[in-house]
This record gives structure tokens, C-alpha cells and sequence, in this order.
């Protein structure tokens, strides 16, 4: 598992970000404050306060974390294990 800070600040970041995690099979959450959601979910993400970071967690799953992380890098804040 890993958790990777990014920042979705416009609705056109959330559907990119939604249409890349969903190319992955690997779980990933989102987390701000105590909210956690599905990151897949872009109704789940329009819920949350996106003017802030959110940590994105990923489960392990058939891909390498490492390749998650990179396909979405242009929401990156900091990365964090």
C-alpha cells in the first residue's frame, strides 16, 4: 500500500483522474480529513472539498504502485509511503 498526495481542483481533473484510475485494477481510495471514497467514483469525488490535497491510497493489486502513480502524475502533490 501507498499514499500519494494529490490535488483535483477543477472538474475537468476529476474526470481525467476518474478515466485514468479506472484503466488500473488495483483499489485506490481517497482520503480528506476523515472522508474516504472510492477513487474510481466521480460523483464520490464531486462530495469532497476539492480547493484542498487529498491523499490517494492504493491497495496492492496486478500493477505496480509505481505505474499508478506515474500515469497520474500531473495530480501529484507529494508522494508518501
Amino acid at each position: 500500500m501507498s499514499e500519494t498526495a494529490i490535488l483535483l481542483d477543477s472538474v475537468d481533473k476529476v474526470k481525467s483522474f476518474v478515466s485514468i484510475t479506472r484503466k488500473f485494477d488495483a483499489e485506490m481510495d481517497l482520503i480528506s480529513g476523515r472522508n474516504v471514497i472510492r477513487a474510481k467514483s466521480i460523483m464520490g469525488i464531486f462530495c469532497m472539498d476539492l480547493s484542498k490535497p487529498m491523499i490517494l491510497r492504493i491497495y496492492e493489486g496486478k500493477e505496480n504502485e509505481d505505474d499508478i502513480i506515474e500515469a497520474l502524475s500531473e495530480y501529484v502533490k507529494e508522494a508518501r509511503n
